[in-house]
Parts: C-alpha cells; sequence; structure tokens
C-alpha cells in the first residue's frame, strides 16, 4: 500500500510522526496495521503516535486508523474500514429492518456496510427480489454468510456503473437503470444526516444515484447508527422528511431524536 521506507530513520518518534502524516495526506485515510507494518512496529506504538499527532492538530483518530483532520465533507471511507465500525449497533439496526421484508417483495439495497449487515440477515430469509448498486451484497447473497450458504431462493440484480470508495456501483448507467424498475421498498444508508443538510454523501455520483434509487420505490427507509448524526457530506441525497421510515440505534441523543422524530414519517429505534 506504501512506499518503502527506510527502517532506520523509522525508528525515531519524529521521523515516524513525518511517515504517517505523510500517509494520511497521500491516502486521505490509513489503518493502524498498514501504518505498524510500514514503519517497523507495533500496533500500539501507532496509536500513541496517533494521539501525539491528533492533539498537535496533524491527523484525526478514527475507529482503526487516522484520517485527514476536517475533511469529512468530500473524503469516502472504504468499505474495509467502515465495516469495522459499530458492527453491534449496525447489527441491530438490520434485524430491526430485516422485519419489514416480507415473502414476494421487490427490495432495493443501497451500498454500504449497514445495508450490508442487512443483506446478512435477508440471506435465508423470505424469497424476495433484491435490486442493488453493491457487489459485496450481490456476492452474499450468491455465496451465503458465514452463518450458512444461501438458499438461493431469491432473485438478485446487480445495477452497473462506476465503482467508488465504499463499493457503490454509481453514476449515468447505474441512474438509468433504476428509472426503469419499480420497487416496493428501499433500504439506503447514508453518509451523514443533518438537520438542515438532511440525508448526505460525499460522493456526488453515488447522491444521483440514491436519489434514482428513491424514485423507483414506493417507501424508503433510512439506516444510519447514531455517529451520523451531524455528519454533512458534500452532496445532498434527500431532506429529512423525504424518508418514510428511519432505523437508527439507541445511542442516538435526545436532540437528534427530536428532530427526526418531527421530520421522518416514522422513527424507529434499534436496541443493540
Amino acid at each position: 500500500m506504501f512506499d518503502e521506507v527506510p527502517r532506520k530513520a523509522l525508528m525515531l518518534q519524529a521521523a515516524r510522526h513525518s511517515a504517517i502524516i505523510d500517509a494520511v495526506q497521500r491516502e486521505r485515510v490509513v489503518r493502524v496495521s498498514d501504518l505498524a507494518q510500514l514503519l517497523g512496529v507495533s500496533p500500539m506504538t501507532v496509536r500513541r503516535d496517533i494521539e501525539a499527532l491528533e492533539e498537535a492538530g496533524r491527523v484525526e483518530r478514527i475507529h482503526g486508523g487516522a484520517k485527514l483532520p476536517g475533511d469529512a465533507s468530500t473524503h469516502e471511507p472504504g468499505f474495509e474500514l467502515k465495516s469495522t465500525q459499530l458492527p453491534a449497533e449496525k447489527h441491530a439496526i438490520a434485524v430491526e429492518a430485516a422485519a419489514l421484508v416480507q415473502e414476494g417483495m421487490a427490495i432495493g439495497l443501497g451500498a454500504g456496510t449497514t445495508t450490508w449487515a442487512l443483506a446478512k440477515e435477508l440471506v435465508n430469509g423470505p424469497r424476495i427480489t433484491v435490486v442493488t448498486n453493491s457487489v459485496r451484497i450481490a456476492d452474499l447473497f450468491h455465496h451465503g454468510s458465514s452463518s450458512g450458504p444461501a438458499r438461493f431462493g431469491s432473485t438478485v440484480i446487480l445495477i452497473g456503473g462506476e465503482r467508488t470508495p465504499s463499493d457503490a456501483l454509481v453514476g449515468p448507467i447505474a441512474t438509468s437503470s433504476l428509472k426503469q424498475l419499480h420497487l416496493d421498498v428501499l433500504f439506503l444508508g447514508v453518509h451523514g444526516m443533518d438537520a438542515h443538510a438532511g440525508f448526505t454523501t460525499p460522493n456526488l455520483l453515488e447522491a444521483e444515484t440514491n436519489r434514482a434509487f428513491m424514485t423507483s420505490a414506493r417507501s424508503t427507509v433510512i439506516l444510519a447508527d447514531h455517529s451520523k448524526w451531524g455528519v454533512v457530506g458534500i452532496a445532498s441525497i434527500a431532506r429529512l422528511e423525504e424518508a418514510d421510515e428511519l432505523i437508527t440505534d439507541s445511542l442516538l441523543g435526545e436532540d437528534a431524536r427530536r428532530v427526526l422524530a418531527e421530520n421522518v414519517a416514522k422513527l424507529r429505534i434499534a436496541e443493540a
């Protein structure tokens, strides 16, 4: 992932800090494990270095790594990194969402780690038709989850497009395909949700594709854990009031619950 750096120089703290800053500026998000391998030190040493750099305002700590400070609106973390964040909360949201799916439905599953968690709940569930722009979700229905192989009872339609860091297929091809479809319900994950900005993403093409997804569905259910509140990406997907339901976890603050309850048609709180 990273260029080789002389090991002797990296033994010094100042040199390690410089290498970490360079990696974050180049990759925008880096993992502790990758940095430990690069620097030839333990993950604990890397975590201490990241803490020191965060105190100095050079990087921002995230779960399992570091990112550029104040770069939330345009930065799009990769699927692997996001899949390690808040797994219990995402599972609780997925279980709550799965209860809304009935035999014979045609559902949309947007790309993302929370919708991927939902797909794992549905793999051996009712026979349905799934339309998705996520290669990972399509593969999950084909190969099955860790709990066992898929029943192959459901039909999966994978729309094409340009692949994003979060493994979504987006762009004109995806949007055009969605315009021809009619879904009972769409389950959509988001990068951020905010009282004024609504539901947002750091990817302009993904916002356009998600809007097309919403247009194709009779109802839209947003899946978003509590960490998404107050996060604003550069591109708007929809206003809060455009969501028919929103499922989040029990760690969402009271102020956020009040705002969402006032704007979203139905707010569900999943207990982790």
